[in-house]
């Protein structure tokens, strides 16, 4: 089975004592979106989505995972641990049961998403509820860290980004190029930092878009968000991880950090499934929600544009509740006329 590590291994810190801890990760699609460019008022062939809800877990997060725990297992760890609002706990889950390593989660009572939950569950996480945010489950996580053979692998752990930074890699090979933009969701601040670092790395400079929810924006306002909310749960953080490189990415690509509302979120999800046929979990959405709300105030950045989908939809089913179809019912046998 290959992954990423084994693809890239002369781009990470691996050895040939790395024991490799793999599920398959990366080589995610990357979708030309016209529909979306239509919307934007940008010329066909000039938007392209990429979708790591391809993942095996079904996020970027498999990205660094497969470095941390496989970095992990060559320190000797018996188990890790980590802080999540839904996407790390679900792939920490899946690569320590790969790796036979103990794995205990802190989530956020009431705040992960349904299809994250049911994956930690079912890869048999430990998981401990706190009855607080994710800044909080995340303070508990690293006191907890502290116990011996434990790894932390939060995006804290500079092996998730290295993982991470792969994806730029994909994107240069796919394109035959590199992009003039690049739009991300931001949460935690990890991702935008470690497809940075891959550009970086390959001597490319696309301008960074970042985007936050309304209200989980403290890198738009300067400052920490004590009690973030936003329908889009992945990134529902109100102190990044990763601020200070976040904000380095953007100042040395040119880039900005904006919001966008839920309303904004919500309605670029809907656009993505029914007109491009990609359903992203609502977080994903707020790359594409950026590039639409630049281009309503006749902002949209000239050139090629990448936009990430950061997790699959089945993520979080019960955001769809919300686009609830109008069904007709028949009796067997019957006719209908569509």
């Amino acid at each position: 089975m290959n992954g990423l590590i084994a693809r890239w291994h002369r781009r990470l810190p691996v050895t040939g004592r790395t024991p490799i801890i793999t599920l398959g990760e990366g080589n995610t699609p990357l979708v030309r979106a016209d529909r979306v460019a239509k919307a934007a008022g940008l010329p066909p062939g000039s938007v392209f989505l990429k979708v790591e809800g391809a993942n095996p877990t079904g996020s970027f997060k498999d990205r660094g995972m497969t470095l941390a725990i496989s970095k992990a297992v060559e320190a000797g760890a018996t188990g890790v641990l980590c802080a999540s609002t839904g996407n790390t706990s679900a792939s920490a889950a899946a690569y320590a049961a790969r790796a036979g390593l103990r794995c205990v989660v802190f989530l956020p009572k009431g705040k992960v998403a349904a299809g994250k939950l049911s994956q930690a569950v079912m890869h048999g996480a430990e998981i401990v509820e706190v009855a607080g945010n994710f800044d909080q489950a995340l303070v508990m996580a690293n006191e907890a860290a502290k116990t011996k053979g434990f790894a932390l692998v939060n995006s804290s752990n500079p092996f998730r980004i290295e993982g991470q930074k792969t994806a730029a890699f994909e994107i240069l090979e796919q394109l035959g190029r590199a992009p003039d933009n690049h739009f991300i969701p931001v949460g935690n601040a990890g991702n935008i930092t470690a497809y940075w670092k891959g550009y970086k790395e390959s001597g490319a400079a696309p301008r960074m878009f970042g985007w936050q929810a309304a209200g989980a924006a403290p890198l738009v306002s300067g400052k920490p968000v004590l009690n973030p909310t936003t329908l889009a749960t992945a990134i529902r953080i109100g102190s990044p991880v990763s601020w200070n490189s976040a904000i380095a990415a953007r100042d040395e690509s040119g880039g900005m950090i904006g919001k966008v509302t839920d309303a904004e979120i919500l309605s670029a999800y809907r656009f993505l499934a029914r007109s491009e046929g990609v359903f992203c979990e609502p977080s994903s959405a707020a790359s594409v929600a950026g590039l639409l709300k630049l281009a309503k105030a006749g902002k949209a950045p000239s050139g090629v544009s990448v936009c990430v989908l950061t997790g699959n939809g089945l993520k979080d089913p019960g955001i769809t509740a919300r686009f609830a179809p109008k069904i007709r019912r028949v009796k067997a046998g019957g006719r209908m006329k569509l």
